[in-house]
């Protein structure tokens, strides 16, 4: 019998329909695959689903009741959101079990030290080797999407628990982490609602699936009665090719010459870091998470202080620690943390394109607002952007949409270095295969880009050659092409000076 059920379920926002006639059916002691691609009425879905928001129409039944007449049962539904959401400023036990009276430690006096012995047993349980006392905002990013994983479990009255792509930032050695929890919950007390745009995970976890398209129900079913294309196809509406590759094939002028050099570059969490990037080449940066790939690129860029070492573009000294300076010389760097460090998101779309457009749209009366639409138009044709209006907040659009809303800000500004951190975090196959094939072409008309992402498989897809990180230390260079994974994979975990190495 199901623990949570809903018929006919829909949302209407003004001028649109976000879910419609939607019938879903979670039982206890099972992994639901609620699948889509960005767009497709997930989100509005959980937000129905946790009492966050209102249904147009339909009904919800938890527990064989009505949560509209008993909103205490969403207590029930636990939300794991993709985005971390935690308190960076007090501590990983004062994380795990806010609010207090929802776990069981009171409400105004609190015994810290029963929080952090109860801290402990529940960190040991999953696997997080953060201390309970130490401050969220020092631990490793595994260990945060793990804690929020965890502080979800000690709601009291947990049913459901919905994950929202808990790996998009993990390598297979954190997802294998995340999967143990996940298995963990799979009792005859528990059902798991898990969404991910990673294949490989949804049919390595899932027992069931339901596939949203466009705000319905288009599909639902046992994931043992289908297959990865199969998924695809039912998400997409179309046939997607998994195997093709975006490597660049178009030799642009100056091609083989090194646009960026890296020498002995030190910061914090990496040592003696050296590369060369190659003019319209796509370099890949492969490494465990706090491997130290995302700090050298914010090292570069300015973000953080190095300690030693030099940079050079097309052979003249850069400078180091000035933001702003490396977007005045033609570099941009595009952060895994889009919502927190990239959009604008209480800003339109308009907003969020056009403050990379001043040489554009200026003139003496100050921004033509005629020449700005013109050109944020463009840009939105240029990069398929999927959107009501240039008007529309950018919050509201999709992971996806957002992600090529960030790139064509960037092109805008006409860079000569592109860095991508995490560029596909939970965007889905379709959208990613569009993102690809905008950095190819990028590449192509001479642009250098850098590609870190924890995903071998957007690595070999995409890069020409692919730098390994382990411990904040650069153990190989290799051909994308020609190098084995078990080479590569190797490297990742700190073998050096492998046969295949280029």
């Amino acid at each position: 019998m199901a623990f949570l059920e809903t018929h006919g379920l829909g949302r209407d926002f003004p001028g649109v329909s976000a879910l419609n006639d939607v019938d879903l059916s979670i039982e206890l002691g099972r992994v639901h695959v609620l699948a889509g691609e960005n767009g497709a009425g997930k989100s509005t879905l959980v937000k129905l689903l946790t009492g966050t928001d209102r249904p147009s129409r339909g009904s919800i039944s938890i527990d064989g009741k009505d949560p509209a007449e008993d909103p205490s049962l969403f207590r029930n539904i636990a939300y794991v959101p993709q985005e971390l959401t935690l308190f960076p400023h007090l501590s990983v036990a004062e994380n795990l079990f806010l609010p207090y009276d929802r776990t069981g430690h009171g409400r105004n006096i609190v015994n810290r030290r029963r929080l952090e012995s109860e801290a402990a047993t529940v960190l040991a349980r999953f696997g997080i080797t953060a201390s309970p006392a130490a401050f969220v905002r020092t631990i490793s990013v595994p260990d945060q999407q793990l804690l929020q994983i965890a502080r979800a479990s000690t709601n009291k009255n947990m049913k459901v628990l919905i994950l929202d792509e808990p790996t998009s930032s993990l390598t297979s050695t954190e997802v294998d982490r995340v999967f143990q929890v996940i298995s963990g919950f799979r009792d005859s007390e528990h059902a798991i609602i898990f969404i991910s745009h990673k294949m490989d995970e949804v049919f390595s976890i899932g027992d069931d699936c339901t596939v949203l398209r466009n705000g319905e129900k288009v599909e639902a079913g046992h994931l043992a009665d289908t297959d990865v294309n199969g998924l695809i196809r039912a998400m997409s509406g179309e046939t997607i090719h998994l195997g093709d590759t975006f490597r660049p094939e178009v030799v642009p002028p100056g091609d083989g010459d090194a646009i960026l050099t890296v020498r002995g570059l030190s910061g914090p969490h990496f040592e003696n870091v050296d590369f060369d990037l190659k003019r319209g080449e796509i370099l890949g940066f492969a490494g465990l998470v706090g491997a130290g790939r995302s700090e050298v690129m914010q090292t570069i860029f300015g973000y953080i202080k190095a300690t030693a070492g030099a940079v050079e573009m097309e052979g003249k000294p850069w400078t180091l620690g000035d933001t702003a300076a490396s977007i005045r010389n033609g570099m941009i760097y595009l952060s895994e943390e889009r919502k927190q460090h990239g959009i604008l998101p209480l800003m339109s779309v308009r907003d969020n394109i056009g403050i990379s457009l001043y040489d554009q749209t200026a003139s003496v009366f100050g921004i033509s607002a005629r020449k700005e639409r013109a050109c944020v138009a463009d840009i939105i044709k240029a990069y398929d952007i999927k959107t009501s209006s240039m008007g529309k907040q950018i919050m509201f659009l999709s992971g996806g949409n957002q992600q090529k809303a960030l790139i064509g800000r960037a092109m805008a500004q006409q860079p000569r270095v592109l860095i991508f951190d995490e560029p596909t975090k939970g965007i889905d196959v379709r959208t990613k295969a569009e993102i690809y094939r905008i950095m190819k072409g990028l590449a192509e008309q001479g642009v250098g880009i850098i590609l870190v992402s924890s995903e071998m498989e957007e690595l070999r897809k995409c890069a020409t050659r692919i730098v390994t990180m382990h411990s904040g230390k650069v153990t190989g260079s290799f051909d994308a092409a020609g190098t084995s994974n078990e080479t590569l994979v190797g490297a990742i975990f700190g073998k050096e000076n492998t046969p295949d190495a280029a």
